[in-house]
């Protein structure tokens, strides 16, 4: 018989304002007076040049960022020049600097603003770093099953000899057999009949929710070895990607993680659920493939006027209109972009999802965006523990942790707060967690003493 789910905790509470601490605020007003220092220097060293380094300096972020727009939503020669401007913009400027003997003072005033970015950054971490999440002590499983699948990530599972380290430690492995489609998840609830205290997955993220969901349902331990090619989940787990047979050391004597998982469709997803036009190009047979080169040919269509349906989507008391993509995410991204690229997630156990949405229409709109980032009007960024997402369509294309799938219309993204017992090692390479970039208006009111909200934990 499987074992009761246990009880999931309750989301983490939103954090109280708390005092910012003295280090904190002399990092703010130092950040400030970088940030003053270099205007000062583009005013008084360079005079009417200084504003002029500002202005182009603006205005080549803007021509890089039309550029870009040309460059993804056309093709042939319209696409060459817009390449040609994302990238010769900025240089044009750097050349102009360079001649008109300016870049002394376009360097210092660089410099000046990087270290207020730093600076202003660190004082921030000082009061918002986000803790790690808790772990628990666990004892060790007397009857792991790891699913592997030998093909994932360019055959890591074979490179790094996962199959006879797990066996060494005791685990049952299944070796999935790629020539054929099989059902996972129908795998791991076999294994759980079969007395599996513990369900391990070698594989790309999608194979992980699968297996993940199933050990939810059964209140067991759940092992992630990052053998993907991204392995966005285990990044966040603070696993080691670049080896994935170091996660096999939990078996041995490891602690147990409580983290959420999101749910759309009625299946789960460990990372993102995706709407829109990256949602389109997934649908496409070749994107396994060749994915780069199929993103750049399907863009234009999408892109240019957008050949899909709008979206929309109500987040909490917000209500995003007529989105070209939106993403739906297991807990929000430090550093949200479009796509989350390059971001991650301080934690996974807050309760919530994060949602970005994205409407860039024309050369002027990806302008603003270069220039603005999450100012701009055509990026939204915002959390709530359930997103439904609307269309004309009946049914629309989702990206599921990237996998395609079509869903009718609308469609609801919840999140399971402490669903899933994870089983991580001890020692984890990326444990700590970038804290969110801060921003100019929390710098302020840290240099100016004004209490700075804490983070979840």
């Amino acid at each position: 018989m499987a074992p009761s789910p246990s009880r999931a905790p309750a989301p983490v509470p939103a954090p109280a304002p708390v005092p910012a601490p003295a280090s904190a605020r002399r990092l703010a007003r130092l950040a400030l007076l970088c940030a003053a220092a270099a205007v000062v220097v583009l005013a008084v060293e360079s005079g009417a040049a200084g504003l002029l380094i500002a202005v182009l300096g603006l205005a080549a972020l803007a021509l890089a960022g039309a550029g870009a727009w040309w460059a993804l939503a056309h093709r042939g020669a319209v696409r060459v020049a817009g390449g040609v401007l994302a990238v010769g913009a900025p240089v044009a400027v750097v050349l102009l600097y360079a001649r008109a003997g300016l870049w002394p003072v376009s360097l210092a005033a660089l410099l000046l603003l990087a270290a207020a970015t730093a600076c202003g950054q660190a004082a921030v971490r000082r009061v918002q770093a986000p803790p790690g999440m808790p772990a628990r002590a666990c004892t060790p499983p007397r009857h792991p099953v790891l699913i592997m699948n030998p093909k994932s990530g360019g055959g890591k599972v074979g490179r790094f000899g996962l199959v006879a380290r797990a066996e060494a430690l005791g685990a049952r492995v299944v070796l999935l057999d790629t020539t054929v489609e099989t059902d996972v998840a129908g795998l791991a609830r076999r294994a759980v009949a079969e007395g599996a205290d513990l369900l391990g997955v070698a594989g790309g993220d999608g194979t992980i929710a699968q297996v993940a969901e199933v050990a939810a349902e059964h209140g067991l331990l759940f092992l992630a070895l990052p053998a993907g090619t991204r392995n966005h989940f285990a990044m966040d787990l603070g696993l080691d990607r670049d080896d994935p047979s170091r996660a096999l050391k939990a078996l041995a004597g490891g602690e147990e993680l409580r983290v959420d998982l999101g749910a759309v469709g009625g299946r789960a997803f460990v990372n993102t659920v995706s709407f829109g036009v990256y949602a389109q190009i997934v649908q496409r047979p070749e994107y396994r493939g060749a994915k780069t080169g199929t993103i750049l040919a399907a863009l234009p269509d999408l892109l240019l006027g957008y050949t899909g349906h709008p979206l929309d989507a109500s987040a909490g008391t917000a209500r995003l209109e007529s989105q070209q993509a939106l993403l739906i995410s297991n807990n929000p991204y430090a550093l949200p972009g479009p796509t989350g690229a390059g971001g991650r997630r301080p934690r996974l156990d807050l309760g919530t999802l994060g949602v970005v949405g994205v409407r860039v229409g024309n050369a002027a709109q990806a302008a603003e965006l270069a220039v603005l980032g999450t100012r701009a009007d055509g990026l939204h960024v915002l959390t709530a523990p359930e997103v439904t997402v609307g269309s004309a369509a009946p049914t629309i294309p989702v990206a599921v942790d990237g996998e395609a799938l079509h869903l009718p219309t609308p469609v609801t993204c919840t999140v399971r707060p402490g669903a899933l017992r994870v089983l991580v090692p001890v020692h984890r390479p990326g444990t700590r967690a970038a804290a969110p970039a801060a921003g100019w208006r929390a710098v302020v009111d840290l240099a100016l003493g004004r209490p700075a909200p804490a983070s979840a934990g």
